[in-house]
């Protein structure tokens, strides 16, 4: 008797199970890659505005990366090149994250600092997209997706902040006596 190697019950049922643990496995380690939720808009922040007000305030692409957790384009940012000394602060609420002094040229093309400009300016969490765990940073004040944190930096920190560029505004120091 010839066995039957078509299309059948039993393998439409194998191959039904296997894809639904391959969809429940990507969806665990990806933790969401295809959301437009932004899990730092989920904390507790002193700004807290609706995405209409955020658009409102916000270019488009200062939206993506800052509310969505998008990422600029490595190498577009003005802010690559910028050496005056100064501060860079949050482009949605102000607020002064990184000095001059911290800034380094990391070679990947985004702004990146050894370190922010005080300890509570920035928040962290938790980041699974992309298959691997990383620190994403955020604004402490409005909770705005700033970039990641690496463990390849230079000292005296050994981290290297990542920085969107489109997150910040650089404000220059004030060279008046």
């Amino acid at each position: 008797m010839q066995e039957n190697k078509g299309l059948n019950r039993r393998n439409l049922l194998m191959g039904g199970l296997g894809l639904g643990t391959a969809a429940a496995t990507t969806s665990i380690f990806l933790g969401g890659f295809w959301s437009n939720r932004s899990q730092a808009r989920e904390g507790v922040f002193e700004i807290v505005k609706t995405d209409a007000e955020w658009r409102k305030l916000l270019t488009a692409q200062q939206f993506s990366v800052m509310r969505q957790e998008g990422t600029e384009r490595p190498w577009t940012s003005a802010l690559l090149n910028e050496k005056r000394d100064g501060a860079y602060h949050c482009a949605a609420c102000d607020l002064p994250l990184y000095a001059s002094k911290d800034k380094y040229d990391s070679r990947t093309g985004w702004p990146s600092f050894t370190r922010p400009i005080a300890e509570n300016a920035v928040g962290t969490k938790i980041d699974r997209k992309l298959f691997m765990a990383r620190t994403e940073v955020h604004c402490r004040r409005c909770g705005g997706h700033l970039g990641h944190i690496f463990n390849d930096g230079p000292r005296p920190t050994g981290k290297r902040h990542c920085i969107n560029g489109v997150a910040l505004k650089f404000v220059a120091a004030n060279t008046s006596s």
